[in-house]
């Protein structure tokens, strides 16, 4: 399974990846910027690498993972992914909904539109999530 991975992962960073992963860390620099968005920010990284490279990684929820609530499984990040998705969510969902259109066009692109759908799901909401490598 690895080595089909990695060919995915490889046609998917040509066909596309690269500027979503881009666009990911683009808005995590913003976020950046003030110190109030710091976190986002640093979710924005770890996201953006699994953008470059979803293939083989997963996102699931961190209270389910640890199972014990955090600061950004509870009320408080609810709020902080109200506040991402109007300010980030909806660009970058609307921009990998735009690829996976793209792709879905071609029969080999359909893994590549399912990849992009995963990461518009996650980029509606992220706080709370966290991406692991999936266990075959």
């Amino acid at each position: 399974m690895g080595a089909l991975r990695l060919i995915f992962n490889i046609c998917w960073f040509v066909m596309g990846g690269f500027l979503m992963g881009l666009a990911w860390w683009c808005i995590g620099l913003l976020c950046f910027l003030s110190i109030v968005f710091i976190p986002f920010g640093r979710a924005c990284f770890v996201i953006g690498e699994m953008a470059f490279w979803p293939f083989g990684n997963e996102h699931v929820n961190r209270e389910r993972l640890n199972r014990i609530s955090d600061i950004g499984t509870g009320p408080l990040g609810f709020v902080g992914n109200v506040i991402w998705f109007v300010f980030a969510g909806f660009w970058l969902a609307l921009g990998h909904l735009v690829h996976a259109v793209a792709c879905f066009i071609t029969i080999i692109g359909i893994p590549f539109g399912l990849a992009h759908l995963k990461l518009a799901t996650l980029s509606l909401a992220p706080i709370g999530r966290t991406v692991v490598n999936k266990a075959y």
